[in-house]
């Protein structure tokens, strides 16, 4: 009987986990099936540069998967039942439902608009595809001399504030922000981004906080007004609702809480990678939603599950980060160094150099999901028939 394991999923968490347990794991011993709603990876570290006019790289799924063993089922998941193992789906061939032995649970996050009043009817988005190519149509529509109001001053918002800026200097490109510009960087880095933002001639309405968003302005909670033909909203995101909705153990935003090998607390048949995980970090601080812990968790929750279904040693490394990368336009970058608990020390990388380095950290991210069994040990171990079976292999002590 083969093991059943179900990935929900495939964006860098998701793809890269499945991958990986085709790496480690006999066909012959288990069923990896990808679930995705998209034929096609998304690489969505990328996003302001396709909102800005930038064709990215095709990468479908057929050729990606082609040789691993991994069946990619195109839908889109609609619930899921971890009391009976699971997952409704609906996709161009009706409506259906996958059990599963073991289930992945990738299913990342989107955008939040934060309840802020007219942020979702006005606001535009860049955390998934759809956003950004709706962004890039009203950029290209755009006149100008017209602003372009970002609100955000974290990653996701100074790299579309610049990308913008860079890509369209006749626009009036401004950025709102709650805190201070760059105020978790190192002294070296807040000094680079400034003269960064000076170079593009980006506005930067500091330590604002943003009540409304109307048709053609932002509205602050001071009740001042910043005009805006095109508001970006990059203010954070929101864990898909669906793990909210069944039985498992979440936190108040519905993130799944998971052990050091990224498995449920709750339903040890269930794994949870990427921004649906609750997981910890160094000084036992949680892991931010990011890629630079994400792909990491996926390795992680991959090789434990191998390791449970053969009766391998349990992976035990902890999931750190080094550095921050921050594009600045396709010209400029910063790389914020960082300690295990993503504070900031004195190093940084500026400038080309930099934007360089966050090039090769995008391609490389790019890589690992197109080439998810490469650069690994060939040998897959055999997963006994009484651990395949029934799902019994999640039941061994952690």
């Amino acid at each position: 009987m083969q093991h059943r394991i179900l990935v929900l999923g495939a964006g860098y968490t998701g793809a890269v986990a499945a991958g990986r347990l085709a790496r480690r794991l006999r066909r012959e011993d288990v069923a990896i099936t990808l679930v995705n709603a998209e034929p096609d990876f998304v690489e969505r570290v990328r996003m302001h540069q396709l909102a800005t006019g930038q064709d990215l790289t095709p990468r479908p799924f057929g050729e990606m998967l082609a040789g691993t063993g991994v069946e990619l089922r195109l839908a889109k998941v609609t619930g899921v039942d971890v009391d009976r193992r699971t997952v409704a789906v609906a996709g161009a061939d009706g409506d259906g439902e996958l059990a599963y032995d073991t289930l992945v649970y990738a299913l990342g996050s989107a955008w939040d608009a934060q309840g802020v009043p007219g942020a979702a009817e006005h606001a535009h988005e860049i955390a998934g595809r759809p956003g950004a190519l709706r962004l890039r149509g009203r950029l290209a529509r755009l006149d100008a001399g017209r602003r372009v109001v970002v609100v955000g001053g974290g990653l996701t918002g100074l790299e579309a504030v610049t990308e913008i800026a860079e890509a369209r200097p006749d626009l009036d490109v401004a950025l709102a922000t709650r805190d201070g510009l760059g105020d978790w960087l190192s002294p070296a880095g807040r000094e680079h981004l400034r003269k960064v933002f000076g170079r593009l001639g980006i506005t930067v309405h500091e330590h604002v906080a943003v009540a409304g968003v109307e048709a053609d302005r932002v509205v602050t909670a001071d009740g001042g007004t910043i005009p805006a033909a095109v508001t970006v909203w990059t203010t954070g995101f929101a864990v898909h609702p669906i793990a909210k909705a069944t039985t498992l153990e979440v936190t108040g935003t519905g993130q799944i809480v998971v052990d050091a090998t990224m498995r449920s607390v709750s339903h040890p048949d269930v794994y949870a990678v990427g921004d649906a995980a609750m997981a910890m970090g160094p000084g036992n601080k949680p892991l931010r939603m990011s890629c630079a812990s994400g792909t990491p968790a996926a390795w992680q929750a991959a090789d434990a599950i191998a390791a449970r279904l053969t009766g391998g040693k349990l992976p035990n490394a902890s999931i750190r980060y080094f550095n921050q990368c921050i594009s600045l336009g396709r010209r400029d970058g910063l790389i914020q160094y960082v300690t295990a608990d993503d504070r900031a020390v004195r190093a940084v990388l500026t400038g080309r150099i930099a934007a360089v380095y966050k090039e090769l950290i995008c391609r490389s991210a790019a890589w690992g999901v197109a080439n998810p069994t490469l650069g690994m040990p060939t040998r897959r171990r055999r997963v006994t028939r009484e651990r395949a079976a029934a799902g019994e292999a999640v039941k061994a002590t952690a």
